[in-house]
């Protein structure tokens, strides 16, 4: 997947225990070596000391760093289900509560894995409100999720519930990896390679340079948002918008709104 920045939400399906180990102790040796704070709630069909057995081999000096705190192997059903009983509220504090703790001792940020054993469960339902309440909360945290998914337990409405409940998804199956995308994500993606090309073009055409907020008000000109939309989203009045349009043209060249989008594409 190569670096991940803060706030990814990914989903791995596997289809073999060790499938499931070694994706982890991949996830976590990278997440070490960037300094920071890591935690794998573990559950069915592993065990702890699995699973430090399993990290031993990709992290010689795990256990020093067990020992000074820097990982932890929290018991994945404690943790989701406390008492039995499935809170949202506290389960999402609980993971704010440790990135605020790990970035007060200096950690880069935190990095945390939980397995999907909830699956069969009559908790689902719960736990899909869950997934997407994480994936919101995400935004803007110094931390990385993964949750991993029994391809075997799951059936096709669980894969399309997960799938949309994360940012990527990635799955293991005979031996292969594939890597899957949202819709939404393939699309932001493209507006960002349409909007950085744009910006490539006029800075290689010599164009005037825009401001902060110009940027902002031009890339929402390039996904076809009326100025009212614009205000809306960004939250200033229609007639600001009306003012960077205008600046947009003057700069540019452009006799018209069109003309701008035929100038900016380079169309």
């Amino acid at each position: 997947m190569g670096e991940m920045s803060w706030g990814t939400h990914i989903c791995a399906f596997y289809e073999a225990e060790q499938d499931l180990l070694d994706t982890n102790a991949s996830y976590f040796a990278a997440g070490l070596e960037d300094n920071e704070f890591c935690i794998w709630a573990v559950s069915d069909p592993i065990e702890a000391e699995t699973a430090k057995d399993t990290l031993r081999q990709s992290i010689p000096d795990i256990d020093a760093r067990l020992a000074a705190g820097q990982m932890e192997l929290i018991p994945g059903t404690d943790w989701y289900l406390q008492g039995g009983e499935f809170d949202l509220q506290r389960i999402t504090g609980g993971w704010n509560e440790k990135l605020r703790a790990a970035l007060v001792k200096g950690y880069a940020g935190m990095r945390v894995s939980g397995n999907a054993f909830w699956i069969a469960t009559s908790h689902w339902k719960e736990f899909c409100q869950y997934e997407h309440e994480l994936d919101r909360s995400l935004a803007g945290q110094k931390m990385v999720v993964l949750c991993t998914y029994s391809l075997s337990k799951s059936r096709a409405v669980d894969l399309l519930d997960v799938a949309r409940a994360h940012q990527f998804t990635i799955t293991r199956r005979k031996g292969e990896w594939e890597f899957l995308e949202t819709p939404e994500l393939k699309h932001a993606k493209q507006e960002i390679r349409k909007l950085n090309g744009a910006l490539d073009v006029l800075s290689e055409t010599g164009q005037a340079v825009f401001t902060a907020r110009e940027r902002v008000v031009l890339a929402q000109i390039v996904r076809g948002y009326s100025s009212k939309e614009i205000a809306r989203t960004l939250r200033i009045a229609p007639r600001t918008v009306e003012f960077h349009r205008a600046n947009l043209l003057k700069k540019t060249g452009a006799r018209s709104t069109v003309d701008l989008m035929r100038i900016v594409l380079g169309e």
